[in-house]
């Protein structure tokens, strides 16, 4: 069954973004949207099975779906990785192939994979035997030098004959030498066509695009012209409200779920369970800089997270001050 789910979320899953989708920004989401595929940070298969990292595995069962997304190279460390990973109760298993940073680099996984099919190949073939779950892969159009529309099809080819049927494509090129990690995610240019021509030479393929989506009718669109899904990074976390409020309604035609305040209000018992737990309010509140964006009020509801959040014993006290910037006049439910 979870499958199934992770498969017909899949129409719109929020990024993989490194330091972003902790557990409190996915719950954030959540919150905001019950349809949509969430995706964890990268996680190293390294760090699971030779550094035991498994509380980075960690996760509220609300989170359901929920990805896991995986970094390695190494064949029978990713298989012990993805056992660990299914262990852990995740509904999907996803490799990277995609990370330019030069940490990722350095480790032979990452983008750089993308010059080595045979070995993602082998790699995804170990980890589909170690899981209960569908393993996919997120890769981009090519790297450096290489021509995508020669790349993408073959690399398509051989990594889907090793058993996955899921991919989801960043439609740029990496540039592994000569751009930063960041200028990697604007300065090379998108190719969408190219994604859609793998969907059409690929038809039993499931295809999500990832790449410049900004809104929710850019992504419909995409879906609309053929493609079997859409995954949205940066805007989603930015401007939160503005993409995943209206989500379940645009993207998998079901009732909208809550307000901005609404949101706010359901993270209080959160966020007062991870206090209770000995976590900062910054730890979760840095997630929700973005809930506001476009509204008035939305600078002081940021400033006063931003400002007061970190400090020791800072606690729900904080969010209040700063919902009053938005709101003063609006009740809203708190909850214990």
């Amino acid at each position: 069954m979870r499958d199934e789910d992770a498969k017909a979320a899949a129409r719109l899953s929020i990024a993989p973004m490194m330091d972003w989708t902790d557990r409190h920004c996915r719950y954030l989401h959540r919150l905001m949207t019950s349809q949509a595929l969430l995706y964890t940070e990268m996680v190293t298969a390294p760090a699971l099975v030779r550094g035991d990292a498994r509380h980075l595995l960690r996760f509220d069962p609300a989170e359901h779906p929920v990805a896991v997304q995986l970094g390695g190279s190494d064949p029978a460390e990713l298989a012990k990785a993805t056992a660990m990973c299914c262990d852990a109760g995740y509904d999907e298993v996803n490799l990277n192939v995609g990370c330019p940073s030069d940490r990722v680099q350095s480790g032979s996984f990452g983008a750089v994979l993308m010059e080595q099919p045979a070995l993602v190949a082998d790699c995804v073939a170990a980890m589909g035997a170690a899981a209960n779950v569908e393993v996919t892969v997120k890769c981009r159009i090519g790297v450096d030098d290489q021509d995508p529309a020669t790349v993408l099809p073959g690399f398509l080819e051989t990594v889907s004959a090793a058993g996955v049927t899921r991919f989801t494509i960043h439609a740029r090129k990496a540039w592994l030498k000569g751009l930063s990690p960041k200028e990697n995610r604007d300065i090379p240019p998108l190719d969408y066509d190219l994604v859609h021509q793998m969907k059409r030479d690929f038809p039993h393929l499931h295809i999500s695009l990832n790449g410049g989506i900004a809104t929710l009718q850019q992504a419909r669109a995409a879906l609309d012209a053929g493609l079997d899904g859409v995954m949205i990074g940066r805007a989603a976390y930015h401007t939160p409200c503005d993409l995943l409020l209206e989500a379940d309604q645009v993207i998998f035609d079901r009732p909208g779920a809550r307000t901005a305040e609404e949101v706010v209000a359901a993270m209080r018992p959160y966020i007062a369970a991870h206090l209770a737990e000995g976590g900062r309010l910054h730890n979760v509140t840095r997630h929700m800089l973005g809930l506001f964006a476009g509204r008035p009020g939305a600078r002081g509801w940021r400033r006063t997270l931003s400002e007061g959040a970190h400090g020791a014993g800072a606690g729900l006290e904080v969010l209040d001050q700063a919902l009053a910037a938005i709101s003063p006049s609006t009740p809203v439910l708190k909850q214990a």
